[in-house]
């Protein structure tokens, strides 16, 4: 018998079975729909959904930043104390909801001097709060305290981001002989690895986890503190949220530094593609939209097509492409490409339509292009789920030239739409747009590899062109699209034979 053989059979021998639900602590910086700014918000909105309905038994805890209405929760009595080293034991007031159409319980920590404040991370200036090293710190140790109050035994504590990833540290420093822990891994999910969490050294002792741990190796960078980087290093798995970035990442043009460090734990890493809510992305139910269709009935399309059209003041065209931009003004979004290439997308017989926010030259640079050419480019500044849902389903293309993209939604919510997506092959756009053959008449939207104005172009005209010239070719990739899933229930799958596997390994260890 080998060395795993009778590890399985001694864990079995203590009750361990490698199916039995799990108590899980997902612990993250926001969550939908209480707070959001991004991808990582979503995911912890939803695969805890996911993982309940597979019989485990999982809570989230998130700040309660004060947009987030404390009337509507319910209150947990008697404070929660929480160390923080030199600031001594902070005290947090703890309030109580559920992930909306489940009975996941969500907790959220009440403390007015790191959580009163306008935005999540930064100003309404843009600038990032000083502090944002102990407020972070602060939540991931209030979480894995509050599980003690609430008498929850987590067998998994799995963080997001740089924001909780002092939590496998702590497991393995200062909770390590705690005996509530004693079984507890830890998984660490990088949702975007531009973001690090780069401080001050003195963060070490905020953290207590010991001065040894300050270390090339683990938390040090340029003589001060780089949390994620550190969080790598103790976690006992680490995901991305695709395959693609999962490999991308171990590379200098999308590591971030870090590279070398993720390929030296490579061992531990996993790319687990997320899923999407298909209750609310549904052509067929959608409420946000003037007319519902499905794969046998497509008429409705197009009456939200004309929708859109008259919406952004744009020529009603039925037979030119409109082609739809959902994201935030950001360059790792294209939006530099989409700029030094509108020269020619504005030559193409084809109609844009643009939603978003961010970076003030962008907003600027689209506005007067919209105003310059109102027949066939249109934009709203902003954010509108509505106008979201509306663009997905009556626009022909759907366009998302990411410099880099650890998994995407929207190329996803648009094949669900039957919107061919117009992609850069990189991250979870790679991993889900298959690039049309014109030979074989395979694939469900349109690629291109190197991030150059000329790439995304040429690529864009090639869609418009298939869309006009082949449409026996656009209507059976239109078909295939919208026949793929991508849901959480899959995902959920992924993510919980490597808890399994974390804990096997670790039980096993201990059981030697």
């Amino acid at each position: 018998m080998d060395d795993c053989a009778e590890c399985a059979t001694s864990m079995s021998k203590k009750g361990f079975k490698m199916n039995e639900p799990l108590n899980i602590l997902f612990t993250a910086s926001e969550v939908v729909p209480f707070a959001k700014t991004g991808g990582l918000a979503d995911v912890v909105g939803a695969l805890p959904k996911a993982l309940e309905k597979m019989g485990h038994n999982v809570i989230v805890v998130m700040p309660r930043y004060y947009a987030i209405d404390k009337n509507r929760l319910e209150h947990i009595i008697g404070p929660l104390g929480v160390p923080m080293g030199p600031m001594g034991e902070l005290w947090a007031g703890v309030y109580k909801d559920y992930l909306p159409g489940s009975e996941v319980p969500i907790y959220f920590i009440d403390y007015e001097e790191f959580y009163g404040r306008s935005g999540l991370y930064a100003d309404e200036h843009g600038f990032s709060y000083p502090d944002n090293d102990n407020r972070f710190i602060f939540l991931s140790k209030a979480a894995l305290e509050l599980t003690r109050k609430i008498g929850f035994k987590p067998d998994v504590v799995h963080s997001h981001d740089w924001h909780t990833a002092t939590q496998p540290a702590l497991l393995n420093t200062r909770y390590a002989l705690d005996p509530h822990f004693e079984n507890s891994v830890s998984m660490l999910t990088i949702h975007n690895l531009q973001h690090q969490g780069v401080f001050f050294k003195g963060a070490m002792d905020v953290m207590e986890i010991g001065w040894e741990h300050f270390n090339p190796y683990e938390f040090e960078a340029l003589d001060g503190v780089n949390v994620l980087k550190g969080g790598i290093s103790h976690a006992d798995s680490v995901t991305t949220v695709s395959r693609k970035y999962a490999h991308e990442i171990q590379t200098p043009e999308f590591g971030f530094g870090l590279d070398g460090h993720i390929r030296a734990h490579a061992h531990k890493l996993y790319g687990i593609l997320n899923g999407v809510d298909y209750e609310e992305w549904n052509p067929a139910t959608d409420p946000h939209i003037p007319a519902n269709y499905d794969i046998t009935d497509m008429s409705g399309k197009a009456i939200c097509k004309n929708a859109l059209q008259e919406r952004f003041g744009l020529p009603v065209w039925e037979d030119v492409p409109l082609v739809g931009f959902v994201g935030r003004f950001a360059e790792q979004k294209g939006l530099g490409l989409i700029a030094s290439a509108m020269e020619g997308l504005l030559h193409l017989n084809a109609q844009f339509v643009v939603l978003g926010t961010g970076e003030k030259w962008a907003e600027g640079f689209f506005s007067d292009i919209a105003a310059r050419y109102s027949d066939r480019f249109a934009c709203h500044i902003g954010y509108s789920n509505e106008l979201a849902h509306l663009i997905e389903a009556g626009s022909d293309l759907f366009l998302m030239p990411s410099l880099f993209e650890p998994c995407g939604l929207n190329q996803i919510y648009s094949l669900r739409y039957g919107t061919l997506p117009i992609v850069r092959a990189t991250g979870g756009l790679d991993d889900t747009i298959h690039n049309f053959d014109p030979a074989t008449k395979e694939g469900n939207g349109f690629k291109f590899e190197f991030a150059t104005p000329d790439a995304l172009y040429h690529t864009v005209k090639w869609a418009v062109d298939t869309y006009r010239f082949e449409r026996e070719s656009y209507r059976l990739m239109q078909k295939r699209a919208m026949e793929a899933r991508f849901d959480w229930m899959t995902s959920a799958k992924a993510y919980e034979d490597i808890y399994y596997h974390a804990i096997f390994a670790k039980r096993a260890e201990n059981y030697k």
